[in-house]
């Protein structure tokens, strides 16, 4: 690419960088949720740590092809992993509705879909840096924490770490959007947090559900958030297999973006701005 095209590129990439400027400094605002985030998930990871050695306490063997060093890994990988792909873009989505600043959004010569997801990304890198690490650190010291199965399951596995963050903020736009139709969608958002803890297989393996359940989840994006993930850091599958895995994952995160890219079209033209 020439020194021109890649000045060209820069200057339209610079918008969503600040953008993703923005997301970082926001969350590094509320500084004592950073330093309970890392509190909660210790708390998460320790619960389920005594809930799982007292079920494997009691079993001759392994559940659902699972043994107890696995089992602990997939819940504390499993939860270092949410640290990093969840944001809150549906939430503040809805306070803008709600608050009319949503306005000063469509003036602006820039995707709203890529303004709220490079927010994203802010917001999840600095859940990366200050969040999942720490985390991640204290959890390895704390538990034993297998490690990857091998360095090409590392590889791939941060591939469909960065699938993860991109289908959960698809889905967040979708959600967020809903707020232009019902102006309040806590509800909403609560129904997609739970349907989105229990499905994505972080609370449980999917492998654990009936076999009718597994079937249909199959044909959703939701196992693909960290179900899929950490199959493949656990090596539950082949470098072949979890590749063929990710090209779904990805699949399903661009269909989500695609869809939302749709859906705020639409939604556009009958938005109602509140507020001053």
């Amino acid at each position: 690419m020439s020194a021109p095209a890649n000045r060209h590129a820069m200057k339209r990439l610079a918008p969503y960088l600040e953008c993703a400027h923005i997301g970082f400094v926001n969350i590094l605002a509320f500084r004592l949720r950073y330093f309970t985030g890392i509190f909660t998930y210790l708390i998460n990871v320790t619960v389920y740590y005594f809930i799982w050695s007292a079920v494997f306490r009691n079993s001759s063997g392994a559940i659902a092809g699972y043994d107890l060093g696995q089992m602990l890994t997939y819940v504390s990988v499993g939860w270092i992993l949410r640290s990093f792909y969840w944001n809150t873009v549906d939430q503040e989505m809805s306070y803008e509705v709600l608050e009319g600043k949503i306005a000063m959004q469509l003036i602006r010569p820039l995707s709203v879909q890529g303004m709220w997801m490079s927010r994203a990304a802010g917001e999840s890198t600095f859940r990366l840096l200050l969040l999942t690490a720490p985390t991640a650190l204290l959890v390895i010291l704390l538990f034993p924490v297998r490690t990857p199965a091998s360095i090409g399951h590392l590889v791939l596995f941060c591939a469909a770490a960065l699938g993860s963050f991109v289908i959960v903020g698809g889905i967040n736009f979708l959600i967020g959007t809903c707020a232009i139709y019902l102006t309040s969608i806590l509800a909403l958002i609560r129904a997609k947090f739970w349907l989105m803890e229990l499905l994505s297989g972080v609370l449980i393996p999917i492998s654990f559900f009936p076999g009718w359940a597994r079937t249909a989840l199959a044909w959703l994006p939701f196992e693909h958030i960290a179900y899929t993930p950490l199959q493949i850091y656990l090596g539950k599958i082949s470098t072949r297999e979890a590749a063929l895995l990710l090209v779904v994952q990805w699949a399903w995160a661009a269909a989500l973006v695609w869809l939302g890219a749709l859906w705020w079209r639409a939604s556009i033209r009958k938005i109602t701005i509140h507020g001053g």
